[in-house]
Order: structure tokens, then C-alpha cells, then sequence
């Protein structure tokens, strides 16, 4: 019997009948050619990151863990070629070895390049896009196991589809990135309130490179967090900066959280606990060891793009909807900030945008926090983060996205006999066909929320 797979929350499980790991780029396109032959399905899985089932199968699944590092630099293009399955950590430490970085990161850095870009993960910054933005180029081995370039210039139309295509138009198997200089960035974070952040969302949003908050339910308790480049020597490590990052932003709040768990009703208490908690932090480092934090509380988690405008309405909605509803709920609402983009399936699409993400802690229930939660994002044209949890039916994504038949033609034209197909895509993309299998789009989705 194949061992059971499980994403990094739980919310995905399944037991494929096949994981391969191929050592080169031939190995990988010759087993995509087998199993395109006998008719078998094959996902790709990084880190096991998103939160509904992107990747789940029965068939064939696949690391790309053995296909990791940069490949080749050019400094005169300000590009760097990585392979597809490339961690971000490594990623990071890989160019900072070169003098180098990405302009910008979320705030994990486990996840695969490929499988960042796949599903449009984003950091923070009013001025920065989502990583998807960084891509000049991506080199894709398709169902038919070829080896297709695609780039502005080769291919632009299955370019601009790819950029973000939760692998649905072939494998990425190496990626072509805009860098810039590696440079030294001032983090400073500290508790503000909801209403002043609010009050003051254009200033904070414009006059700092990188600005996110983190807004406690029950409390007007806000963690603030800006970056900005800095010219200022790197900020001497000390034991208690170690063990207050490590130890209390995770053990502690570990123990908070199963304390919830058990007792649901401790939850306000613990929400007022942590906003009192919040500490002043003032370090100076490099970007990429900045923009990440450890999070090692495993959670479930969704996450919404709306108009940037939006977001002081939104967030009062939030807290009136928490307020009415009692929910038991201890983790933070988060708040980034990202520049609109001209990528087919981005939910930063043509706006710039906030992007608004609630958690639970894994093993509490969260179907009706969320629910609840994701009518307000309805309201204002919200788009669902492609990794997170959501209820969005093709129909309703097909209305929110302008290329979205665009994207599926190309799909179609890539991959028409399905190899990169589960279930829950094959309900959201491939809706001719979806009445002839079981999941219907609906049911998908909410299989997850």
C-alpha cells in the first residue's frame, strides 16, 4: 500500500499511488512521457504549503527536490536562471553568496520557486509585485514532454498564463528571475491600534518600502511592521533576540494555542494576552533573512486579494462580524500590501491591492469563522489566494478574472488530454468535463473549507 502524503496543515491528505523524485531534467520528462502514455495523472508538490487540495492524487506525484540551485547568472540582464524545485531559503543564501536577492519575499521561505510562482505568493510593499512579477522567463516541460521556453519574447501569450498556473500548463523545471543588488534592510516593529494603522494606511503604505500589520481580534491591539533599506551595519545577533523569535513567537504561542484548543473560551484572553505581548523591535539585516519568519504553529489558513481601497471598510467588517459572532478565534488578522499586475490568473490583476488573511490553529474548527469572513470579501470583489481556502465555483473565479477563458484555451491547447488534472482543478478549469466526475465545483471547494 503507497504511504499516505499530507500537506504541511492536515487539510490535504492522500496516497498516490506513485511519488518519484527525478535526479535530471531527462528523467523528469521521460516519466512525464510514461505517464502520459498509460494515462496516468501526475501533480507536482513543493513544500506541501497550500491549504486546499492543489496537488492531491492518486496517481503520480512529484518532487522536485533533487532539481534545486542556480543554474546560471547574468549580471549585465540582472537575471539569475534557478532550477524549479529550488527552496526559497536556499534560494536566498544561494544569492546573497553572489551579492544578490529578490527584490522581495513572503513570509515563508520553504516553499519551492515554482510552487511560490504557481500559486501567486506575494510578500508586502505598495511599490513590489507578487513573486510571480520577478519572472522573465520560465522554462516548462509540457504533457507532451517537450521542453517549451517561454518569456515576453518566446511565447508571450503562454508566458503571461504561466506566470501563475498552479501547474496546470506543465512543469516548471527552471526559472528565470529579475534580482537586484543584496542589500541591508532597518525592520523596526512595534503595537500600534487598529484605528491609528487605519488612520494612517497612506502614510505607512507610501513612505515605507515594506509595511504589513497583524490586527488581534477583541482588541485594538496591532503589530506593525516596517522595512526600509539601510545603510547602517548589521545588527549584532544576541540570544535573546534568537530565543525571543524562536522560542516566544513559537513555543509560547504553541502552548497558547492548544490551551485553546482545549478551552475555547480562553480565546479572547489569549488575543489580549498577545497584544499585550507585542515587542518593539529595531534590527538592521539583509532582505531575505528579514522578510521571512519562522512559523512553526501549523494553522489553517484563507486569504483574500481586495482593491487596496477597500481595506478600512473590510477590516471594520471583520471586527463587527467577530464581535457579533463570538467566534473563538486567537490569530491574528494579516494585512499586506502588493502593486497590481497584468498576469492572467493573478488576484492582483489589474489593481493594487491588500491582500487579508485569517487563521485558525490546526484542530479547531474554522468552517464557520471563515465562511462568514469570506461574504465579506464577496462584497468587494475579493479574489481568493490560489493556495488558501476558499469556496469560490468556476463560474464565480470565470466573472473575477478577464483572461480566465484565455487561460483555459491555453490549457486546453497544452495539456488537452488532462495529465496535470485533479479532481478539484478538473471542477474549477475544465468545467466541460467536470459533469462526468464526481467532485462537482461547489463540492470541491468546500471539501477544503
Amino acid at each position: 500500500m503507497s504511504e499516505q502524503w499530507s500537506n504541511w496543515s492536515g487539510s490535504v491528505k492522500g496516497r498516490p499511488d506513485m511519488v518519484a523524485s527525478p535526479q535530471s531534467l531527462n528523467d523528469l520528462i521521460q516519466l512525464v512521457k510514461r505517464c502520459a502514455s498509460t494515462g496516468k495523472h501526475m501533480r507536482v508538490v513543493g513544500a506541501g504549503h497550500s491549504f486546499v487540495p492543489l496537488v492531491e492524487t492518486e496517481d503520480v506525484l512529484i518532487s522536485l527536490d533533487n532539481l534545486q540551485g542556480i543554474e546560471s547568472i547574468d549580471r549585465d540582464a540582472g537575471t539569475v536562471t534557478v532550477w524549479g524545485g529550488t527552496r526559497l531559503k536556499l534560494l536566498g543564501d544561494a544569492l546573497f553568496a553572489h551579492g544578490l536577492a529578490q527584490e522581495n519575499l513572503g513570509d515563508i521561505d520553504s516553499q519551492s520557486i515554482a510552487g511560490a510562482i504557481s500559486t501567486g505568493t506575494h510578500g508586502t510593499g505598495a511599490r513590489f509585485g507578487t513573486l510571480s512579477t520577478q519572472v522573465a522567463g520560465l522554462t516548462l516541460v509540457t504533457a507532451a514532454g517537450e521542453v517549451l521556453e517561454c518569456s515576453p519574447d518566446n511565447n508571450p501569450e503562454i508566458f503571461k498564463a504561466a506566470q501563475v498556473a498552479l501547474g496546470l500548463l506543465g512543469i516548471i523545471v527552471k526559472v528565470k528571475l529579475r534580482v537586484v543588488a543584496a542589500r541591508r534592510m532597518h525592520y523596526q516593529g512595534m503595537r500600534k491600534k487598529l484605528d491609528d494603522c487605519l488612520d494612517n494606511l497612506s502614510n505607512y503604505k507610501q513612505n515605507n518600502s515594506h509595511f504589513e500589520f497583524f490586527w488581534f481580534p477583541y482588541t485594538d491591539g496591532v503589530q506593525a511592521k516596517f522595512l526600509n533599506e539601510s545603510s547602517a551595519p548589521v545588527s549584532k545577533s544576541t540570544l535573546w533576540g534568537q530565543f525571543n523569535s524562536i522560542v516566544l513567537e513559537n513555543g509560547v504561542y504553541w502552548l497558547l494555542s492548544e490551551a485553546c484548543r482545549l478551552l475555547p473560551r480562553l480565546c479572547k484572553t489569549v488575543c489580549h494576552i498577545s497584544a499585550q505581548a507585542i515587542a518593539n523591535v529595531d534590527v538592521t539585516n539583509y532582505s531575505h533573512r528579514l522578510f521571512t519568519t519562522p512559523r512553526l504553529v501549523r494553522f489553517q489558513e484563507m486569504e483574500y486579494n481586495i482593491p487596496a481601497q477597500h481595506l478600512p471598510d473590510v477590516l471594520n467588517e471583520i471586527r463587527q462580524c467577530i464581535d457579533q459572532q463570538q467566534f473563538r478565534v486567537h490569530f491574528p488578522v494579516e494585512c499586506r500590501f502588493v502593486r497590481g499586475d497584468d498576469i492572467w490568473l493573478s488576484p492582483a490583476y489589474q489593481r493594487d491591492s491588500a491582500y487579508v488573511a485569517v487563521h485558525m490553529y490546526r484542530g479547531m474548527p474554522y468552517r464557520a469563522y471563515f465562511q462568514y469572513i469570506e461574504a465579506i470579501f464577496r462584497r468587494y470583489d475579493g479574489r481568493p489566494h490560489w493556495g488558501k481556502m476558499h469556496t469560490r465555483t468556476a463560474e464565480e473565479l470565470a466573472a473575477l478574472y478577464p483572461h480566465w477563458q484565455d487561460f483555459r484555451r491555453v490549457r486546453a491547447t497544452l495539456d488537452p488530454a488532462g495529465l496535470f488534472l485533479n479532481s478539484y482543478l478538473r471542477a474549477l478549469f475544465d468545467t466541460d468535463s467536470a459533469a462526468e466526475h464526481a467532485s462537482s465545483p461547489i463540492n470541491a471547494a468546500q471539501e477544503s473549507l
